[in-house]
């Protein structure tokens, strides 16, 4: 489907685009994501049905527009996650060529990786909802469609919704990129593997990682971890700490919310120990599902970590 080539046809002809390839139909969601009676009761909304000043962008992109819905994604919303911190890397997979100001047709695309080349997946923006809420991603500013507008090109990439109920962060982060992922089991991790996450969050690499357990079962543990979840690692710095140093790390929960209670978390002592203008650079106390950790403390509760640039 060539994108431009549909688009002005919509507007040649005052219509908004359907697309055939990608119907809004339970054969997009999948038939078994969700019980018989709920896929039935699936409705299929464009934003400017939902609000009426819809943007696909505003103020930029970040990690923390996106808030993980229905769809057991969480594998790829974390790469994504990552993929906001990185603009080389974003605007190939989000083309600027698009929005509902100007030549809005209800058509979008978005590129991701595959097999060797970058391949342009054209949508339409209808999107499911079941019972008034977002099956999709949603937007933590309701008037932004950016993210679930991707998740759905993603979606039919891989056949329907349902398919990304459940992969791999590794897979994920080389769709976005195109580029070399490499990953370390933590249960044996290399010796200098805070010299490798410093030395990766400087050389500016894609970072996530993954919790041990039965994914899609979503229980959270009583240290605010999610088991067999992924989540994004968004920083990894040395600070000053009492009279030493202490390597900690930056991760981000794709549900948009559910935190590390644990030492280094939003509201430990730790952080009282902390110079006052170090504490102002690195914490952020807000329910964001986004926390600090300690190396030690990541290589107890985490399983695997996930490393991936445009070179190795």
């Amino acid at each position: 489907q060539d994108f431009h080539n549909l688009r002005a046809l919509c507007l040649s002809q005052g219509l908004l685009f359907e697309d055939a390839t990608f119907p809004a139909h339970i054969s997009s969601v999948g038939p078994n994501l969700l019980p018989e009676d709920k896929l039935r009761r699936i409705q299929w909304k464009r934003p400017p049905e939902l609000q009426r000043n819809p943007h696909l962008i505003m103020d930029g992109v970040s990690r923390f527009d996106i808030m993980q819905g229905e769809i057991g994604d969480c594998w790829m919303l974390a790469a994504l996650g990552s993929l906001t911190l990185r603009k080389q890397f974003l605007e190939n997979v989000l083309p600027k060529d698009q929005g509902f100001q100007e030549d809005y047709a209800g058509i979008f695309h978005f590129r991701f990786w595959q097999c060797g080349d970058w391949v342009d997946v054209v949508i339409d923006d209808r999107l499911p909802f079941l019972n008034g809420r977002y099956l999709s991603v949603h937007p933590r500013t309701s008037n932004e469609f950016w993210p679930s507008l991707l998740e759905k090109a993603y979606a039919k990439l891989h056949g329907s919704y349902q398919n990304l109920n459940g992969g791999y962060l590794s897979d994920a982060l080389v769709d976005l990129t195109g580029g070399v992922q490499v990953q370390f089991s933590l249960k044996d991790p290399p010796p200098d593997l805070e010299e490798i996450l410093k030395a990766a969050d400087k050389s500016r690499c894609l970072m996530g990682c993954s919790t041990p357990g039965q994914p899609n079962r979503n229980i959270e543990l009583r240290n605010g971890l999610v088991q067999g979840h992924a989540y994004t690692i968004t920083g990894a710095v040395k600070i000053r700490y009492k009279n030493g140093w202490k390597h900690i790390i930056r991760i981000w929960n794709p549900w948009g919310c559910g935190e590390w209670k644990g030492p280094w978390s939003d509201e430990s002592p730790q952080w009282d120990h902390v110079e006052p203008k170090y504490r102002e650079a690195f914490l952020r106390n807000k329910n964001d599902g986004e926390f600090w950790m300690s190396c030690e403390n990541f290589q107890e509760q985490f399983s695997w970590l996930y490393i991936c640039n445009n070179t190795p």
